[in-house]
């Protein structure tokens, strides 16, 4: 009867002890698929918190309006300079950003217009900046105060009526703390700085220092740092230099190394009215710093050969993010050399790259074009031209 009843139990406990047994073997399978699928997970976390952005930068020297341009511009209903660009318009219009060296204040017809040495130009050169793609202007530079408080004023009230970012002088304190930022739809950010070496001997108002940025290296570092603080990228204009030089200065360059051992990533240098080469500078962190000493003229009346040569810098600037770190690289600069022709009674202005030009509009521009392009590259082999 014992026996009977043990081997009943056993009849029972076998299939359960099988079942158990079954249910043990199955189990390695599902941890294995789940451990996969953490994997993929982390996998795939990794991959969404790298992240590249990649804009493009484009920056013109300087827009000094002498009386003949602006004559030359004047219409039965104001002035339209946008002829005088369309050549160039193209290369402007298909960066992401612009700026421009806005040379001279744009106070306007009623202030009464002037040439040098103490310049005043109509509104419409700010208009006509904006209809070809300039995002941005610089207006610290040695004719800031030409015309004093007034002619800042009325200029900065016109850049805010077409909705320019304007940089380098100001309207008030306020407006002077507040960095210009610059966000791409792209998602990145740049920060825009702009300095001048000095304003001609006019005395700067000590209760209105905001009118004009003059170079001070303890304010600059500051404001570099709070740029840092607020934008992915620094761009700085320095207006410096000495006039007509095709070479930069000891002064340039200390100021250049300066601004890459405070983390700038790009500086575009303005004043000589000559092309200067452009270079890479190495910051004390290793960081590369890339800088045009001078862009030279853009629209002027200045004679010279070299003083009606200028160009447009585009620059590709890439942002990569992963995880929590983020690097900043500048890379495949570009040039475009430009020629400002104009007729022997100083009339029909037009900036032409220089690649477009003609033997009738420049005598020998194949020369002289060949000898701008192993100028601005002498330092950087790889810059690239547009041709």
């Amino acid at each position: 009867m014992i026996n009977k009843t043990l081997y009943f139990c056993l009849l029972i406990l076998v299939p359960i002890m099988l079942i158990g047994c079954a249910e043990q073997i199955e189990e390695p399978t599902k941890y294995a698929t789940d451990h996969e699928g953490i994997q993929a997970a982390e996998r795939q976390t990794k991959e969404i918190k790298r992240k590249e952005t990649e804009i493009t930068l484009a920056a013109i020297g300087d827009m000094l309006i002498h009386s003949p341009v602006y004559q030359d511009a004047k219409t039965k209903d104001g002035y339209d300079f946008t002829p005088m660009l369309s050549l160039v318009r193209p290369f402007l219009e298909d960066t992401t950003i612009s700026i421009a060296n806005q040379e001279t204040m744009i106070g306007g017809e009623e202030l009464g217009l002037s040439s040098y040495p103490a310049f005043n130009s109509p509104f419409e050169v700010g208009d006509a900046l904006k209809s070809v793609g300039v995002d941005v202007v610089s207006l610290a530079n040695n004719h800031t105060l030409d015309r004093g408080e007034e002619a800042i004023q009325r200029a900065i009230s016109h850049w805010e009526q077409i909705d320019m970012m304007y940089t380098g002088a100001y309207k008030n304190e306020k407006d002077r703390d507040s960095i210009r930022v610059y966000e791409t739809e792209e998602g990145m950010s740049l920060a825009f700085l702009s300095y001048t070496y000095g304003t001609n001997g006019i005395p700067v108002p000590l209760e209105k220092a905001f009118l004009v940025n003059i170079i001070e290296k303890e304010r600059m570092a500051a404001e570099i740092e709070e740029a840092k603080s607020k934008a992915d990228v620094i761009v700085l204009s320095l207006h410096f230099g000495n006039e007509y030089e095709r070479m930069p200065n000891a002064e340039q360059k200390d100021l250049v190394q300066f601004a890459a051992d405070h983390g700038v990533h790009l500086v575009i240098g303005h004043h000589p009215h000559v092309l200067q080469p452009v270079d890479w500078v190495e910051g004390k962190d290793g960081n590369q710093t890339f800088v045009v000493y001078s862009l030279g003229n853009f629209l002027s009346n200045q004679d010279g050969l070299y003083k009606r040569i200028g160009g447009i810098l585009q620059v590709t600037i890439a942002k990569t993010e992963e995880g929590r770190s983020k690097t900043i690289e500048v890379k495949q600069p570009t040039f475009i050399p430009t020629y400002v022709t104009r007729s022997e009674k100083h009339t029909n202005f037009k900036i032409v790259p220089m690649y477009q030009l003609s033997n009738s509009q420049l005598p020998g521009f194949v020369a002289y074009y060949q000898e701008i392009k192993s100028h601005m590259s002498q330092w950087v082999p790889e810059l690239k031209f547009v041709e």
